[in-house]
């Protein structure tokens, strides 16, 4: 596959992809395991994201959407301080557009997706909120087009259909029309607040790759969630004042820190190593893989599941998202990673 470069967008905010003076001096960089398996390495991330689901479970039934996300977020920031810290030299590099990019990440696809997701999660009406994050390729695709310029060849379009077709497969095997029989039955609310977070999310992944030319993943990782977290603060005093944090049990604690542990800290650290290397046109069909294993571990015995029964088509839908992003990762273009600029000697 022929790749476009990133410059070459006509939208917007265009990326320029920076090459280091190593790279330049050097045209076949070597490229190691998380840049040849990047795209797997997302679905691995986004597989990391469904564990989400067994430790918000235990939290939705006493606290609010908002009261759950800030915990996590400030967990998060306290676990990636010191890469914070180390990164504070690379902040010098980033320019208004860098900023912009950044900030919008913080509060749109770290503050305010999660507390939609959350909230629509918390409806019960699971069918829409699977369903309508579907939308979420779709919009990361429209937005690489227009903020990155990513181009994809002809045969890339069934190729992320079939995708598609195989989460869809996954999520209601038992049966195919449910999402269309409950959106027509009123349940609007909880469907507009997870394409809110899909278009939200939708967005982290265009702005993600484009602030990874700028900073290190680590650097990046640590932003989302500082900056993410006045936002939040901010959310819960206006929402539910400052007996907001009175509601706590000693009992939250665990599910606290797996949620910080596993599908915020570990997990966004790999997304934006993984990113680094990925085109957001590809990562966005390799992040379908957290729906299939949401799916999965719902199916788990309690209490680490709901014991939710598994069905023939799971299986074949699961087996056709594996192969979409095996084949993506195989035809990705062959270049090397987007590095992250180094600022001009003196």
């Amino acid at each position: 596959m022929r790749p476009i470069a990133a410059p070459a967008a006509k939208g917007v905010m265009t990326m320029a992809v920076p090459t280091t003076r190593s790279q330049a001096a050097t045209p076949t960089a070597r490229v190691g395991v998380f840049d040849r398996f990047s795209v797997v390495l997302v679905a691995v991330a986004a597989t990391m994201w469904a564990s989400d689901t067994y430790f918000r479970a235990q939290l939705i039934g006493h606290l609010k959407p908002a009261q759950i996300v800030v915990i996590e977020d400030a967990l998060v920031s306290l676990f990636l301080l010191a890469f914070l810290l180390r990164g504070i030299p690379e902040l010098r590099r980033l320019d208004r557009r860098g900023w912009l990019a950044i900030g919008l990440i913080a509060v749109g696809p770290q503050a305010i997706a999660t507390i939609l997701f959350t909230t629509s999660f918390s409806y019960g009406h699971y069918a829409e909120t699977f369903v309508l994050q579907q939308t979420q390729p779709l919009i990361a695709i429209l937005l690489a087009w227009l903020i990155l310029g990513e181009r994809r060849r002809p045969w890339f379009w069934p190729t992320a259909a079939l995708a598609i077709v195989g989460v869809y497969m996954v999520v209601f095997a038992q049966n195919l029309t449910a999402p269309f029989s409950d959106l027509q039955h009123g349940r609007l609310e909880a469907g507009l607040y997870a394409l809110g977070a899909a278009a939200l999310w939708a967005s982290g992944t265009v702005l993600g790759r484009f602030v990874l030319g700028k900073l290190s993943f680590t650097t990046t990782t640590a932003l989302r969630f500082t900056l993410a977290l006045p936002v939040l603060l901010i959310i819960v005093l206006l929402q539910y004042g400052g007996s907001a944090f009175a509601h706590y049990q000693s009992s939250d604690a665990l599910p606290f820190l797996g949620i910080a542990l596993i599908p915020g800290f570990l997990a966004l650290l790999l997304y934006y190593r993984a990113l680094r290397s990925t085109p957001a046109t590809l990562a966005t069909i390799a992040e379908l893989a957290y729906p299939v294993a949401a799916t999965f571990i719902a199916s788990a015995p309690p209490p680490y599941g709901f014991n939710q029964p598994l069905y023939l088509p799971q299986f074949i839908g699961t087996g056709l998202l594996i192969a979409v992003i095996l084949i993506l990762n195989y035809t990705k273009q062959r270049t090397p990673p987007v590095v992250v600029q180094e600022p001009a000697a003196a």
